[in-house]
């Protein structure tokens, strides 16, 4: 599938952790509202984006609209595939009853050494349930769903159950939270958090090894109770923890 591109100079910022690997970041699930928002985010900080979608129109309408909140921020559209495949790292963001789906047409695109950060949630509200409750995985956990289903040697790591993507959709917001982190190999936590921490206001914490994502991505559904009942878009903050080292 062809691409479009919608580009532009590099944004002017502080400067921040380089890049580990070349290639632009793809952002499976653009479309959505967390995907979006950190596809946004990203590229506020001189990250090129691959945006995918099942819909290549869609993916389109997506940088589009990116390009318009980020003029100065390199984006290009490609159906799934094709985002994997130009990117060095993947974010998939896409809810829980589309995860399997995407990840099974994503097979021939993924390959092995490829940083796949999976911020898929099992909320019952993909089986038209409450969003307040999860589902139960056979695997643990979606995350450990997703390191089932991926080709043998992409390093699969869970974050960003917890970041608010109403937050992260409002660039004038500071962010001033902490995103869990898990899976079964340090150095591609550090991947992932030099990555993540790009975006101000996130701080990246090591949680252990991907089982512990059955954990992490549970805490959606509480803080999806907590913000309804008091009306505000909370995220985590652990007190009492020095600032994590990556380097």
């Amino acid at each position: 599938m062809g691409s479009l591109r919608v580009l532009g100079g590099p944004y002017t910022r502080p400067p921040v952790a380089p890049l580990s690997r070349t290639g632009p970041v793809a952002v499976v699930g653009a479309s959505g509202s967390l995907g979006f928002g950190l596809a946004i985010r990203l590229a506020r900080t001189g990250v090129p984006i691959a945006i995918g979608s099942r819909d290549p129109e869609r993916a389109v309408q997506t940088a589009t609209r990116a390009a318009a909140a980020i003029p100065d921020g390199s984006f290009a559209a490609y159906d799934n595939a094709g985002a994997v495949r130009a990117a060095g790292a993947v974010i998939l963001s896409v809810p829980f009853r589309n995860q399997s789906e995407t990840l099974a047409t994503l097979r021939d695109a993924l390959r092995p050494g490829q940083l796949l950060i999976d911020a898929t949630v099992p909320l019952a509200a993909a089986v038209g349930g409450r969003a307040t409750r999860m589902l139960g995985v056979w695997q643990g956990s979606a995350a450990e769903q997703a390191a089932e289903m991926a080709p043998a040697g992409v390093r699969v790591v869970s974050a960003l159950h917890t970041v608010s993507a109403t937050k992260l959709n409002d660039l004038d917001r500071v962010l001033d939270e902490d995103v869990l982190v898990c899976g079964d190999a340090r150095a591609d936590k550090r991947e992932a958090a030099l990555l993540i921490e790009r975006i101000e206001g996130l701080r990246c914490v090591d949680c252990g090894r991907l089982e512990m994502s059955r954990t992490a991505e549970s805490l959606t559904a509480l803080l999806i109770g907590v913000n309804a009942r008091y009306k505000v878009h909370a995220g985590v903050r652990l007190a009492g923890l020095c600032d994590p080292s990556w380097e």
